[in-house]
């Protein structure tokens, strides 16, 4: 027998949990499903819900030894509720449900046949692949959506066509292999988890599903905060281990703020300091320390292979090269002639280059990563 567990995730989903079990366990009873003898088990979480979710759940996992329950006694968002889904799921495959009738569970029998022909390790339910009739609502959601899976792809060399996509559908020792890395607790799961796959050099499958989606009327949880959550965490996750021509793109951007902050810092500077020494110094120390946080947080993993002491150490190294190259470049170019303002921009613009070269291969040198499964 071939077990599929489905993780639900609930959060004030009274109006529609109970229907949506039922549609779950209905996928046993599809021809599909008999032929190859495939069984289902549900996880449902509550995520501490404010409505009558908790009490509904006890009652229709009461009698169904097929449905294991958890309960969240803080609300933690719909990436902790899965993560506490993934690690009580003992399925064969585990894949993701959402509580309300967005998505139909009898596609999943889609998502399952590359699987059990051995095609695939990973499989997403795709939104936008040719479907014959879709309700239409959200513009700006949807192009939130394709934006997202496009830096996702950007940034893990793979091609999807729905990053953002509830059906992901995993062989058992992948997720539980990934599941205990996560730390995303809202809807950043998505960009993470793929992220993950990415690295693990999974095999990856896309199916096309139907998609009923719901109104912020109706219930509609996911906002604009989300997407910048999850665009952070594409850049946080993915970056480091991205093509150098991609990391170098994030870097100039890293870079033109830094540069930014000391032009701008430079020139407050000569208006209060007569000597140059202390204007280039001043601002270099307030750029270093900007391009130093953005690139922890967005670009390269924090403590790759140093200890915290080394780590600090070879920045410190690559503040004195980049400083002392900073200072007599722009020495030099106000000695040839040129104005406080770009002499700064044209050293400032050295600067970037250098910065990450140091960066990546001295400061934050990455392990050689190994396969999660």
């Amino acid at each position: 027998m071939t077990v599929l567990s489905l993780v639900i995730p609930v959060f004030n989903e009274e109006n529609t949990l109970e229907n949506i079990v039922k549609k779950v366990f209905e996928i046993e009873k599809e021809q599909y499903a008999l032929e190859n003898n495939i069984s289902i088990e549900a996880i449902l979480v509550d995520d501490c819900s404010t409505d009558n979710s908790a009490e509904i759940i006890k009652k229709i996992a009461e009698n169904n030894p097929k449905i294991k329950t958890c309960f969240h006694k803080v609300n933690s968002g719909k990436g902790a509720a899965l993560k506490t889904g993934f690690l009580e799921a003992s399925g064969d495959y585990i894949g993701i449900q959402d509580a309300d009738n967005e998505y139909n569970p009898k596609e999943y029998l889609k998502l399952l046949a590359p699987l059990l022909e051995d095609k695939a390790d990973v499989v997403f339910g795709s939104r936008y692949l040719k479907q014959d009739t879709r309700r239409i609502l959200y513009f700006w959601h949807t192009c939130m959506n394709k934006t997202l899976t496009l830096l996702t792809n950007m940034y893990t060399n793979l091609d999807i066509t729905d990053m953002e996509t509830c059906y992901k559908l995993f062989k058992k020792d992948v997720i539980k292999s990934i599941a205990p890395k996560l730390k995303e607790n809202r809807f950043g799961f998505e960009p993470e988890v793929t992220i993950y796959v990415a690295k693990g050099n999974y095999r990856v499958y896309e199916c096309a599903i139907s998609y009923n989606p719901r109104t912020y009327e109706e219930g509609k949880k996911i906002g604009a905060k989300d997407g910048l959550r999850a665009l952070y965490c594409i850049l946080h996750y993915g970056a480091n281990t991205a093509s150098i021509p991609m990391q170098f793109i994030l870097y100039i951007i890293i870079g033109g703020i830094s540069a930014l902050a000391n032009i701008l810092s430079f020139m407050i500077f000569v208006n209060i300091f007569d000597n140059l020494i202390v204007n280039v110094a001043l601002a270099f120390i307030i750029s270093s320390a900007i391009n130093y946080i953005l690139c922890i947080l967005l670009l390269f993993r924090h403590k790759a292979r140093w200890s915290s002491a080394g780590e600090i150490l070879t920045y410190i190294i690559t503040l004195i090269i980049m400083g002392s190259i900073d200072y007599y470049s722009t020495y030099l170019l106000l000695a040839a002639g040129f104005n406080n303002f770009f002499a700064k921009t044209i050293s400032s613009a050295v600067g970037i280059v250098g910065n990450f070269l140091l960066r990546k291969y001295f400061v934050f040198p990455e392990k050689k990563l190994t396969k999660l499964k």
